[in-house]
């Protein structure tokens, strides 16, 4: 079942990236594909018990909306997490495969890539923030997947809103890249697909701003995919650095597809 021109298309898209990096227009972006998997028998209910299962560490959600239909998904990314005036976010970057080792080790790009969006992600809060604590970065495993770490914390000024550190925040490096805007318009002109829902986010939010007891947790719409009859769209997205390689990044695309077609017991 493999593809050989959804191969070609996706590294061909990477290698644009990676000259536009080398030409200095951004530092990185996240670019992004998604796949169809053909559905024989789709029993919902089983399909969300099993999704629990596998990733009980990511925020696992099932919507449905006569307008956009049905999406699952198991994401590991927290966009902000915020009761009253006091926030939590993260910074999460680099890949790689569970290989069952006991020590993971991160080569210097991915510790580059984490560091580009932690400091991105402070240096945006501070124009809102009373202060923010950052801790060290750490591993995470989010089903077959490590991925590094950081917790940014911290308390917003009187006059903030959450409304305005949702619009800093989102979207974030890890969906989009940096800096924001010009890696938001290298995607929109070349990744030739609508991401839709994909790299949104999404939970609950309580917009009750004044109120020190509304307590609002949102995650960014990461491994994730849209149930329509008879077929399974997923969708996955690689952050793209200097150093990346374009087969390489297939690689970790396919990986990441992986997680989704083990929910659906898809053979891949």
């Amino acid at each position: 079942n493999f593809d050989s021109e959804a191969k070609f298309q996706y590294e061909y898209l990477v290698a644009q990236g990676i000259q536009a990096i080398k030409n200095e227009e951004f530092k990185k972006v996240v670019l992004s594909r998604n796949e169809e998997v053909p559905l024989s028998e789709f029993d919902f209910i089983e399909t969300f018990q099993h999704l629990v299962q596998l990733y009980p560490a990511t925020f696992c959600y099932c919507f449905f909306h006569p307008k956009i239909g049905l999406w699952m998904g198991a994401t590991p990314e927290k966009l902000l997490k915020a009761n009253g005036n006091v926030f939590e976010t993260m910074a999460l970057a680099g890949t790689q495969k569970d290989n069952q080792e006991t020590k993971i080790v991160w080569q210097q790009k991915e510790k580059d890539e984490q560091q580009f969006v932690t400091d991105f992600i402070v240096k945006r809060l501070r124009e809102f923030t009373a202060s923010v604590v950052v801790s060290e970065p750490y591993s995470l495993k989010a089903g077959s997947i490590w991925h590094i770490k950081t917790d940014i914390s911290g308390v917003l000024k009187d006059n903030s809103t959450l409304e305005e550190v949702i619009d800093t925040l989102h979207p974030t490096p890890a969906v989009c890249g940096l800096p924001k805007k010009k890696s938001k318009a290298f995607i929109i002109e070349n990744e030739n697909y609508d991401r839709t829902f994909y790299t949104g986010f999404l939970g609950e939010l309580n917009s009750t701003f004044g109120e020190a007891q509304a307590s609002s947790d949102l995650f960014v719409n990461l491994r994730c995919m849209q149930i329509q009859e008879e077929k399974a769209i997923l969708y996955m997205g690689c952050g793209i650095t200097r150093e990346s390689i374009p087969e390489k990044e297939w690689e970790e695309s396919v990986n990441k597809s992986m997680t989704m077609k083990r929910v659906l017991k898809v053979r891949s």
